[in-house]
């Protein structure tokens, strides 16, 4: 449990031409060394709880969240964020930013995204290396990362620039993710996410049942709501593939590590939020839980 607990890390101090120089050469150096690890012995840490150093308020959190598309990276990455008080900064907004700024690489990442691809470690490390950067000019100090790494390469040039503390591995049934993943919706003039999706299935194998009742949208937003390009059931299970082949040997990395804790998400955000913070072994905190609920 050791290694798990080592959350109270000093912030990376890199200068932008360092975080540069750091990124480079790792990117060289993990394009020879790629691997998939699998050490059935390495700890792992399903279902249990975290003890934490220090109060969250004053520790430097840098962490990363896994899961498939479509599982709620995104969602549970930014209420901790609001909780820990430290960014919550996703890969897919970062792409989704460039794709709506009309800039040199639009044309190319709206062809990847609308076919199910992954993005190419280059365009996801230099957008996500400006963030940092730009982060870093704001004085901020630790993150909660969603949607990278994704591979073992991409978690090896990470690890040449900063030291995760921890990697939370959030786990749904595939019917569920793709049920999901279609239900999805976008208020166009508020921005807003929703999701129509009543999601019910019967529990198998020992495992419960999971029920996530749609998340709808107020009156005012009903009009206005729009599908993402992507989520369609052809690109939708086709993410999940590329996924489960290219991304699935990243839970052996880091749990050969000692820093991997997987929860299996019990049903909707108000069954699995409380759960997830007493993994985290954060639900003593009540008051600021009531805030960000």
């Amino acid at each position: 449990m050791a290694a798990i607990t080592r959350l109270a890390v000093r912030p990376s101090r890199l200068s932008s031409t360092t975080t540069t120089l750091l990124i480079s050469r790792t990117l060289t150096s993990a394009a020879t060394t790629e691997t998939t690890i699998n050490d059935s012995n390495a700890p792992s840490f399903s279902g249990s709880s975290l003890t934490l150093r220090t109060d969250p308020k004053t520790r430097n959190i840098q962490w990363v969240f896994l899961g498939c598309p479509g599982v709620g990276k995104g969602t549970y990455a930014s209420r901790l964020s609001t909780f820990l008080g430290v960014p919550h900064i996703a890969t897919g907004d970062l792409v989704r930013h460039e794709l709506s700024s009309s800039g040199p690489l639009s044309k190319q990442l709206a062809e990847i995204v609308n076919q199910g691809k992954l993005v190419c470690d280059e365009i996801i490390i230099s957008l996500l290396s400006k963030r940092l950067e730009d982060g870093e000019a704001k004085g901020e100090s630790g993150f909660i990362l969603d949607g990278f790494p994704r591979t073992i390469r991409q978690a090896e040039i990470l690890e040449g620039v900063t030291d995760i503390d921890l990697v939370v591995n959030l786990k749904l049934p595939e019917q569920a993710l793709i049920e999901k993943c279609l239900g999805r919706r976008t208020c166009s003039q508020c921005g807003k996410n929703y999701n129509v999706a009543s999601i019910n299935i019967e529990g198998e194998n020992g495992k419960p049942a999971i029920i996530m009742p749609p998340l709808l949208p107020p009156p005012h937003c009903a009009s206005k709501l729009i599908t993402r390009s992507d989520d369609t059931e052809v690109v939708v299970k086709e993410r999940l593939r590329v996924y489960n082949e290219m991304s699935l040997p990243l839970e052996d990395f880091y749990r050969r590590r000692g820093k991997l804790l997987e929860f299996d998400l019990p049903g909707g955000i108000p069954e699995s939020w409380p759960k997830l913070l007493q993994a985290l072994n954060l639900e003593e905190h009540e008051e600021k839980l009531t805030a960000t609920a």
